[in-house]
């Protein structure tokens, strides 16, 4: 099956209930995506399918279609370039770091959605489990990454 994964087309060989992490971790070596907990509920395993925040681990490569756009957070931006991966390395949100391509993804797929979230839209949308409680820096980065992305529409 063909998949567009970061903006390339690439053709893999798997299963249709393979789920779609396994894919991409296994088959196309893009380890960014993280195992978690196996069962759609940490959020280690998100990435964007047509610019909406995915959990994959569940989620079988059957259900993307060749024209869907699989983003993963080597494809969200070159070298850190992203606004909210700028803002959670300057503001240091990461502890051990494990759950947090998950988190950036699925805030980087919220801003997309909502450029200007409320402190109750974040803690409610971003339901990622990060083990180490880093929830009010992940708060703080979300709000500035906000401002900096509205600031650059202006």
């Amino acid at each position: 099956m063909k998949l567009n994964v970061n903006g390339n087309i690439v053709e893999v060989d798997a299963e249709g209930d393979t789920p779609l992490l396994w894919v991409l971790r296994e088959h196309l070596g893009l380890t960014g995506t993280k195992y978690g907990c196996g069962i759609s509920q940490c959020g280690s395993c998100t990435v964007h399918i047509d610019g909406v925040a995915q959990r994959t681990c569940v989620y079988p490569v059957s259900a993307v279609t060749e024209d869907q756009k699989i983003t993963t957070i080597e494809g969200l931006g070159q070298e850190e370039t992203h606004p909210v991966q700028e803002v959670w390395a300057e503001l240091d949100v990461a502890q051990c770091g494990y759950c947090q391509t998950g988190m950036i993804m699925a805030v980087s797929s919220l801003l997309e959605q909502n450029p200007n979230p409320s402190d109750d839209e974040i803690r409610t949308q971003i339901s990622n489990i990060c083990r180490c409680g880093t929830y009010p820096r992940v708060l703080e980065g979300v709000k500035l990454a906000a401002a900096r992305i509205n600031e650059n529409e202006s």
